[in-house]
This record gives C-alpha cells, structure tokens and sequence, in this order.
C-alpha cells in the first residue's frame, strides 16, 4: 500500500544528504514549479514492464545488464554519443544473451545522471577552495567561482538533454538500428583489438547462421527487429526528483517518472534519511547500492523499508564491495536479504569499489580488479546457491583512455592520451566487450548448476 508523497519540506527536515547548497530558495522554487508542469519523461505503464521483467532477473529467467557513463553531461548530448553507448550495450547484450540462453534486460545509466555524490563538499588547488563540483545538473566543471555555483536551472537542462536522449533511444531501439541482423554493423569502427573483435564476429557468424535457420523454419519474429531499453539514474537531487514524481491516473498511486529505474546510493541510503523516504512511496522498481561497510541487519532493514509486501521485481540490490572484500563481505549480506523471503535481484557493480588515483593524479580502475570482483561475485552466488543476476557498469561508447589494463593493456602513462570522463572513469567500448565475454565465461563454466528456467522443455512421447 502506497501512501501519500511527502511533502519536500518533510523531505528536507528528515536530513537530506547530499544536496546542493542553492543560495536563493526563490530561484529553486520557480524550477520546481516550472518541472512539475513538464510532461512526464517516462510512463508508468513502462515502470510496471520493467518491474516486471526484473522479477523475471530475481527468479533466474534473466540477466540484467546496466550500463552508461558515471556522469552525463549536457556537452556529450549528441547522436554520436548516444548511438556509441546504446551499440556497446547492445554487443554486450548479444554476447551475455548467446552464453547465458536467457534473456538480457538492458537498461542504461542515460538520460538522467547528472549529478553525482561527492565524498567532499569544496575542491581546494593552490590558495583557492571552491564548492566541488557535483554533476552538470548542479554546476559545471571548470575551476571559477560563477562555474562552480549551484545552479537551479540547471534541472531544467537536465530534464530538457534527457527528454532528448529519450527521444531517440526509442528511435534508435524500435526503428531498426537494433535489428539482431545488424550486429556486424554494431561492429563497423567499434572493436579495434584483433583478439577481442575475433571472438566477437566468430560469435556474430554464429548467431547469423541460427537466425537463418529460424528464419527458414518459419520463426519471423518482431524481437529480432527490436528490443526494450530501459532507463535508469541514481535519484540524488530531491528537487528534480519530487517534481518530476506523478499520480498515475490509472492506479492512483505515486511513479517517479524521470526515469523507469532509479537507485540509492551508498551515500544516501540512510534508513531514516530523505531518500529513502521518498523511494519508498513510489512505484518504480527501485536499486539498492550497498558497499563493504553495510551490515546483514542493516541490508535487511532496507529491504523491509523499500519492499514491506514482498513484491517481485520491486528491488535490485547493486552490491559494490571492492575486489578485495567481495567475497567476504557479501554472503552475510545475500544471506540477510534471503532470508526475509524476499527475492530480489542480485547485481555487481564493480567498479566503485576499485578506483584508486594513480602517482600523475588520475582517478582509474584496473581492469583486473574489476573482472577480479565479478569473479568474486559469480563464486559467492554459486557458492549460496542464489542467481547473480546482473552487473552494473560504467562505461562509454569511445575509445577513452581512463581505466588501465584490459585487453589493449592501458598503462597508466597512457591516461593522458584521452581522459575525458567529467568524474569517475569508465571502461572504453574494448574494456566493455571484453568484460561481456568474461561474465559469458562465468555464466556458461558449468560452475552455475541449475536447470535453465527458459529453456525447460519436455518431449511428448506418442
């Protein structure tokens, strides 16, 4: 049973973290107003779908895949960027769909991540200190004073790029552009690595020739054609996220409609805190990110807050543990979170947990400890018996250079050459393919003793 939306103001006094510091409330307040009469960026019935469909992840009848930048920013709005992302996940999606013989649910970190929790308020360099910049929704990156002051109206930007973005993902995924006929074309100046783009079209040739064969038999079916992309973002900014939250007409009931998914993050998953307060009221299926410090009775606890009726496809639970700590800090957690009933959707996030600076001042990841923590997350589910649903990944469309290693064995001296993400760094469409056939390793190894669900079949015996 869904209750009424607090008020913002309730919001507010329970303890927001996380926030922006506006210094005119006026200003905020003629954003809000001018959101609320925005037309709603994605439909509830679309919600109810993906709720759906992340049931089917919790049950092992799916994998989910969630990918897309750590950052947006309103600069990289273009159809380039956009085509580049959705193509990586799409490849990623074919490899993952191929091994684990389930379906894939794909949904992006995209049209919505503009904001990102910071671990410091101010950013000092010299004899200078500043408010610390906290996504493109808020402020812009360069070192100034009038960059670096929150800005409200910025959310109208944020909701004007993602309307953008929205419109021709669904363009892109109902259009043709994701036919399984064009997976070579997803290809044409994608993977530049022999190694990796050799598995990948030995795999492309292999998928060709079974389509062929079910064309021929007769199976012509519109899922070839198209797929359901779904997005998501982390719901940081109260301002846009009440305002863009609406009573669906058809149930009554409140849905956050600026994007199908939404999550709270490590920062911001205070049990009694202003986030959680207001994920709790809504109707989307809801993520869950829990790092190496939360507890078995804590995870438990947020469970019960988000998800009082057990309701399938309400929760993912996005676990970013680091490589070091996953496999021991994660059972008592699955096994908390089972034990109340509930089955949720396990996913990994392995990439926050494993970012460290280098000695020249960049922020990166190693791609080692990245697979090394998935592999960590495939032993602990295999070990428990559950599902691993699901992996949760930053990532990007171009050939950056900002996380080292990986199968063109990025060394720290070659960051300089194209570091380009605005906060945390991300794997480049090589580094992604390549962890989509690491994950397809896992799902196929035979260490995952199960009956697969979907491809259940009993021959009749006349």
């Amino acid at each position: 049973m869904f209750e009424a939306i607090p008020s913002l103001a309730e919001l507010h006094r329970l303890g927001a973290a996380q926030q922006p510091a506006y210094a005119d409330a006026a200003e905020v307040a003629r954003v809000q107003d001018a959101l609320r009469r925005r037309p709603p960026l994605v439909f509830a019935g679309e919600c109810d779908e993906l709720r759906g469909k992340i049931a089917d992840v919790a049950a092992g009848r799916s994998f989910l895949l969630q990918g897309g930048d750590c950052a947006e920013t309103f600069e990289s709005v273009t159809a380039a960027n956009i085509r580049n992302k959705l193509r990586v996940l799409l490849s990623m999606a074919v490899v993952l769909t191929y091994a684990a013989q389930v379906p894939v649910l794909k949904v992006g970190r995209i049209a919505g991540q503009y904001a990102k929790p910071r671990s410091r308020d101010t950013e000092t360099r010299g004899d200078v200190t500043l408010p610390a910049y906290r996504g493109d929704a808020v402020n812009a990156l360069a070192f100034d004073a009038a960059s670096r002051r929150p800005d409200p109206d910025r959310l109208l930007e944020v909701y004007n790029h993602s309307a953008a973005t929205l419109n021709l993902l669904r363009a892109f995924v109902k259009g043709g552009y994701a036919d399984l006929r064009a997976m070579h074309g997803w290809n044409a100046d994608f993977v530049h690595n022999s190694n990796v783009e050799a598995r990948y079209e030995e795999l492309v040739d292999e998928i060709s020739r079974a389509l062929a064969f079910m064309v021929a038999c007769g199976v012509d079916n519109e899922s070839f054609r198209t797929v359901d992309f779904y997005s998501s973002h982390e719901a940081l900014l109260l301002e846009y996220e009440h305002a863009l939250t609406r009573i669906d007409s058809r149930t009554a009931t409140p849905y956050n409609t600026s994007a199908h998914l939404i999550w709270v993050g490590e920062r911001t998953r205070q049990l009694g805190g202003a986030h959680i307060e207001l994920l709790r009221h809504v109707r989307n299926p809801i993520g869950i990110k829990l790092g190496p410090s939360v507890t078995g009775d804590e995870a438990g606890a947020l469970v019960d807050r988000l998800d009082p009726d057990h309701e399938p496809g309400r929760l993912t639970v996005i676990t970013r543990m680091g490589a070091e700590r996953i496999r021991d800090a994660l059972p008592p957690i699955v096994e908390a979170v089972e034990s109340t009933g509930r089955k949720v959707a396990w996913v990994c996030d392995p990439m926050h947990g494993n970012t460290f600076e280098t000695a020249t001042g960049y922020k990166t990841r190693a791609f080692s400890q990245v697979a090394e923590e998935l592999n960590g997350f495939f032993d602990v589910h295999e070990a428990l018996g559950t599902w691993p649903g699901g992996v949760h990944v930053e990532l990007t469309g171009d050939d950056v250079t900002e996380c080292v290693g990986g199968v063109d064995e990025l060394a720290e001296a070659d960051l300089a050459n194209r570091y380009e993400t605005a906060c945390d760094p991300r794997l480049n469409r090589n580094q992604s393919l390549e962890l989509a056939f690491l994950i397809a390793d896992r799902l196929t190894s035979g260490r995952i003793r199960r009956v697969n669900p979907v491809q259940e079949f009993l021959a009749e015996d006349f």
